[in-house]
C-alpha cells in the first residue's frame, strides 16, 4: 500500500469515527434514539477497542512504515491512544461496565491534546517551545480532502470512544424474581442449640 492510499483509508476512517460519534451524541438527545443506544451498548466496549486499536496501528503505521516522524504533540496523543487501547480491551475481555471511568479520562485528554495540535498545525503562531525545532508540531505530513490530518484522526478516534463510552446504554442484568429458583449457592442455617 502506497502512502497516498493510507492517507486516504485512514482519513475516511475518521470520518466514520466522527460520523459516528456525533450521530451518538444525536442518539442522546432524541427519544428515538435511546433504542439504538440501548442496542450498541453491550458490545460498545469492543467497538470502542476497535477504534483506539485501528488508530494504534494507523499510528504506528505511518511513522514506522512510512517514516512520518511524530512530533512531541503526536507522542502525547500516542501515550493516551495506546494506554486507552489497553484499557479497552481488559475491560471488553472483562465484560466490565466501569471501564468507561478509566477510559473517558484518557480519552479526554488525547481529545483535549488533538484539539490543540490541530490548531497549532493551521496557526503556527500558537505552537509553544515544547515543541522540537526539527519535527515541528505545526507541521503536517498530508491533508486530505483539505482538512484531515493526524491530529485530526486522533481526534476523531478519541471523540468516537467519548461517545460510545458516554452515551450507550447498557441493560442492567436481570435479578430473579419471586418464586424463580435461585442459581448461587444456597447457604445452608444451622439450628442453634439452645443446651450448650
Amino acid at each position: 500500500m502506497s502512502a497516498t492510499a493510507a492517507e486516504r483509508f485512514t482519513s475516511l476512517l475518521a470520518l466514520v469515527a466522527l460520523v459516528g460519534a456525533i450521530g451518538l451524541a444525536v442518539c442522546r438527545v432524541v427519544p428515538a434514539g435511546r433504542q439504538v443506544r440501548e442496542q450498541l451498548g453491550p458490545v460498545s466496549r469492543w467497538v470502542a477497542f476497535a477504534v483506539a486499536a485501528t488508530a494504534t496501528v494507523g499510528s504506528l503505521t505511518f511513522s514506522e512504515y512510512f517514516d512520518y516522524a511524530p512530533c512531541t504533540l503526536c507522542w502525547y496523543q500516542r501515550v493516551a491512544m495506546f494506554s486507552l487501547a489497553v484499557v479497552l480491551l481488559v475491560g471488553a475481555v472483562r465484560r466490565d461496565r466501569n471501564v468507561r471511568y478509566y477510559a473517558v479520562p484518557l480519552a479526554g485528554i488525547g481529545l483535549c491534546i488533538s484539539a490543540y495540535h490541530y490548531l497549532v498545525e493551521w496557526f503556527p503562531q500558537l505552537e509553544t517551545s515544547a515543541c522540537d525545532a526539527v519535527t515541528p508540531c505545526s507541521a503536517y505530513w498530508f491533508r486530505e480532502f483539505g482538512f484531515v490530518t493526524l491530529a485530526f484522526m486522533a481526534g476523531s478516534g478519541f471523540l468516537a470512544v467519548l461517545a460510545l463510552m458516554l452515551f450507550t446504554v447498557e441493560k442492567p442484568a436481570e435479578t430473579p424474581t419471586a418464586g424463580a429458583p435461585h442459581a448461587g449457592p444456597v447457604e445452608e442455617k444451622v439450628p442453634h442449640d439452645a443446651t450448650t
